[in-house]
């Protein structure tokens, strides 16, 4: 029996538009991979510097995050040299601000690591630990850029032109001395366009999961999906090694038998990492 509504973030999104299958695995089959580890320890770091940025912004004690940690102590000084130049005073700020919207019978959260508000715009600032990418191309077109402006438009007064959404880069590159942004702009059109792929994609989900509990498996990326070569779940998937064209599977292999009977109620559902 499906109980509703699921709760879904960005990277719930993110992995639905990436691979089907691999959201079965984690999210519903509740499996682990091999690299889950080093994952939750940068995730662990991440949030260790969320969180020291939040205390710092609620004028609460930090030093006891900052000892004995040089990465830590690294970012921070990042942040400081640019904290005047991120900082508005004529807006009200909101750190580690949660929104949730409605949509499709799902519950689509996020987080923003600052909420700028003003009179006439409003900006929606994320933290991120690594170097600013060369190729900003998939971040733009991520399901993080589009979601947060998205929701924010949805549960605000302010109109999609008033909403911008940036990134600022704590780790330097080697040919940066201090901390990047990228301000992304947000409109009208990409409101609507965002509105017709969710609904279109939280369709597609309600029907995976109503197979999902008939014993059908959520649907593969195809062969030539290059994401498959460094999945975790490439030998579960009969993936580790393709076949050649002209010589596909003529079935996908059977999981059901080991799958569970139920799915995650909402408080059993957790951010996802990628």
């Amino acid at each position: 029996m499906i109980t509703y509504p699921l709760r879904l973030t960005q990277g719930h999104l993110t992995l639905l538009a990436t691979c089907p299958r691999k959201f079965q695995h984690l999210v519903l089959d509740q499996l682990g991979t091999p690299d889950a580890i080093e994952q939750q320890a940068r995730l662990l770091q991440g949030a260790r510097f969320h969180q020291l940025l939040q205390q710092w912004w609620l004028q609460l004690p930090i030093a006891p995050l900052l000892q004995s940690d040089a990465q830590m102590q690294g970012w921070f000084q990042s942040f400081e040299q640019v904290a005047p130049q991120i900082l508005d005073p004529a807006t009200a700020q909101q750190p580690e601000s949660d929104r949730s919207l409605s949509l499709a019978g799902y519950l689509l959260t996020v987080r923003y690591d600052l909420l700028m508000l003003g009179t006439h715009h409003a900006k929606i600032l994320d933290w991120k630990t690594y170097p600013r990418p060369q190729a900003t191309r998939w971040l733009e077109q991520n399901w993080q850029t589009r979601l947060y402006p998205f929701i924010l438009a949805e549960t605000s007064n302010y109109a999609p032109e008033q909403i911008a959404i940036v990134y600022w880069f704590f780790q330097a590159d080697v040919t940066e001395t201090t901390p990047s942004h990228l301000t992304l702009t947000y409109d009208r059109t990409k409101h609507a366009a965002t509105r017709q792929d969710l609904t279109r994609l939280l369709t597609q989900l309600t029907t995976w999961l109503e197979q999902y509990q008939a014993g059908v498996p959520f649907p593969q990326v195809g062969w030539e999906a290059a994401a498959c070569a460094h999945c975790s779940f490439a030998a579960r998937c009969d993936r580790a090694i393709a076949p050649a064209a002209a010589d596909p599977p003529t079935a996908s292999p059977n999981w059901t038998a080991d799958l569970p009977n139920h799915l995650p109620t909402l408080a059993e559902i957790a951010e996802i990492p990628l």
